[in-house]
């Protein structure tokens, strides 16, 4: 029988920008509300980013995360999962600055350097809020995501050693499975593995179930038995992978860091739409959702009574 399904809600991320949605979560009131209301949706892990009070950049900053990071906990028993992908031309330092203050149970990990082609929403946008997103936005024609062997490398020594973070670990191409066995055989990590696979960025693999079946059974035969993946898919593609992925036996990932829609032409006006639309879809697929308790089993997390917020 299927497993639950764990549902994962990345609330803001750091590639959309307020000009793009008037619903992206900006301020930390806002990241806490659209957090509990995700939670409350059905989602068990909450995937978070920081941004600018004051004009909605992207920020490592830890006094901000502290703004909202207790507060969430507060309120809710979903998993926090604080990136340390953070946002274009910060440096790995910022990008640990948080998660080693907080500590919590969970943090993203990307698996290589990459290619990341966020400029193709300036076409799309008639107008910008603040000067800060053209420049923002440009910069991905330049920049290069990084992520060498030795920052991953560190991350898990740090994080994973240091602080008994779990990963999820964020593959964008096949090539990033192939690097996070090369971790698995230089035994910087245990399993079990929570491996998010990431389609449809530009500069990344394609959001097409062929490719979506060459990462799984790639995973498979890498992992065996160890391995809980996921899929999140950015903009059009996010409920139609994500239906895929349940079928298949995966987990699910919605939120607005992975698409401002709820449906064609149709922003979304929260997170929590997208959670309770995914929740839909899996139980009139007979599957069952699952809870923070059931996933802190699986992914062997260390608990929330052992985090810094």
């Amino acid at each position: 029988m299927s497993k639950p399904v764990i549902i994962t809600c990345a609330i803001t991320g750091s590639i959309h920008t307020p000009s793009q949605s008037p619903h992206l979560p900006i301020t930390p009131d806002d990241i806490v509300r659209e957090s509990i209301a995700a939670a409350e949706a059905g989602a068990a892990i909450l995937h978070l980013h920081a941004r600018d009070p004051r004009d909605g950049r992207p920020t490592a900053d830890p006094e901000v995360f502290m703004q909202f990071l207790p507060r969430i906990r507060e309120r809710t028993d979903a998993i926090v999962n604080i990136t340390t992908g953070g946002g274009p031309g910060m440096s790995l330092e910022e990008r640990l600055a948080a998660p080693e203050q907080a500590s919590p149970e969970m943090t993203s990990l990307n698996m290589g350097t990459m290619n990341f082609g966020g400029f193709t929403a300036l076409a799309k946008l008639p107008r910008l809020e603040h000067d800060w997103e053209r420049g923002f936005l440009e910069i991905a024609r330049r920049h290069v995501f990084r992520n060498t062997f030795e920052d991953i490398e560190t991350v898990m020594r740090r994080l994973g050693i240091g602080h008994r973070v779990r990963f999820e670990f964020e593959c964008y191409d096949v090539g990033h499975l192939f690097n996070l066995a090369y971790m698995l055989d230089a035994r910087l990590y245990e399993p079990p593995l929570f491996v998010q696979f990431v389609l449809g960025i530009l500069g990344g693999i394609g959001a097409e179930l062929d490719q979506l079946l060459h990462m799984v059974r790639t995973a498979q035969r890498l992992f065996g038995g160890d391995l809980e993946w996921s899929v999140l898919a950015a903009g059009r593609h996010q409920m139609a992978m994500c239906t895929h992925a349940a079928l298949l036996g995966g987990n699910v990932r919605v939120g607005l860091e992975d698409s401002l829609y709820i449906g064609p032409g149709r922003l979304a006006a929260s997170n929590a739409d997208q959670v309770r639309k995914i929740v839909r879809i899996l139980s009139e697929l007979s599957l069952e959702i699952a809870t923070p308790a059931q996933v802190r089993e699986r992914l062997a997390l260390k608990g929330a009574e052992h985090v810094r917020f």
